[in-house]
């Protein structure tokens, strides 16, 4: 049993490595809500405009979302729907692997279950981490994931911005603070926090947060878009085991009832 539950534990390490994204950045706080509907339908019209010229979502309908999020088809058809697609296709675009790869060195990855591999968090920090950094192809980095080969499309309603570097104290996960073990000294470490605007963008910092917040709002729904419905059915089932326990109950009872007497 032992033995069980310490491969158990190893299968796991890889993957909360990987949700980290390889980053030591403080990652912010994100709660999805995926009974808000609104920021659901903002967060599709957010990732039909600005993800899928790049990204597919192939493992997702447009259809499906459509019912889901309460937009008749006929409206998302005329609005949302990239052109040369059905209603009923696969979140997909039409750029071919050899000109993503040309473009940006590597196929852009599928974004279906980002949010569920990588964490609501990641996503929302990733979104606003892009910064000005002219080394790059792009002219842009990403303190979250660094050297990404994403361009910043996004950075129209964000602005551009700075990173600004700095010595800080180095803690441990349980954010104790690190020592040298030969000379006592606290060990601080490059930490890379993105504060300088340098050009505003059609957008304020708190409604851009915002737009952040509905395109992972989407992406959180996307990764599993049966989640409310499964929470709903899993509601039911909990009170017909209550109500079943209490028949079970009472029945017992009875028959024991005869027996003992």
């Amino acid at each position: 049993m032992k033995n069980f539950f310490a491969f158990f534990i190893l299968l796991l390490l890889p993957i909360s490595g990987f949700s980290a994204g390889g980053s030591s950045v403080e990652l912010q706080d994100m709660k999805p809500d995926l009974h808000d509907k609104a920021s659901l339908q903002r967060g599709l019209s957010l990732f039909s405009n600005y993800c899928l010229g790049c990204h597919d979502a192939g493992y997702a309908r447009f259809e499906r979302a459509a019912n889901d999020l309460g937009i008749p088809a006929d409206l998302f058809t005329e609005n949302l729907l990239p052109a040369g697609n059905k209603i009923g296709d696969l979140m997909s675009n039409a750029m071919s692997s050899a000109d993503a790869k040309a473009w940006f060195g590597a196929e852009p990855p599928d974004l279906t279950l980002v949010a569920r591999v990588r964490g609501s968090d990641w996503v929302y920090s990733y979104l606003q981490a892009f910064y000005e950094d002219k080394s790059r192809p792009w002219g842009v980095n990403n303190t979250v994931f660094p050297n990404v080969g994403m361009p910043n499309v996004l950075e129209g309603l964000q602005g551009v911005r700075h990173v600004t570097c700095a010595q800080a104290p180095a803690y441990d996960k349980d954010h104790k603070p690190l020592f040298d073990t030969l000379t006592g000294d606290a060990l601080t470490e490059e930490r890379c926090n993105v504060v300088v605007q340098k050009t505003e963008g059609q957008l304020t910092e708190a409604q851009f947060e915002r737009v952040a917040y509905d395109l992972t709002n989407f992406l959180v729904y996307m990764g599993e878009p049966s989640r409310l419905k499964s929470e709903a059915l899993g509601l039911k089932v909990l009170l017909f085991i209550v109500l079943f326990g209490v028949f079970a109950y009472l029945l017992n009872k009875e028959y024991w009832r005869e027996i003992d007497h």
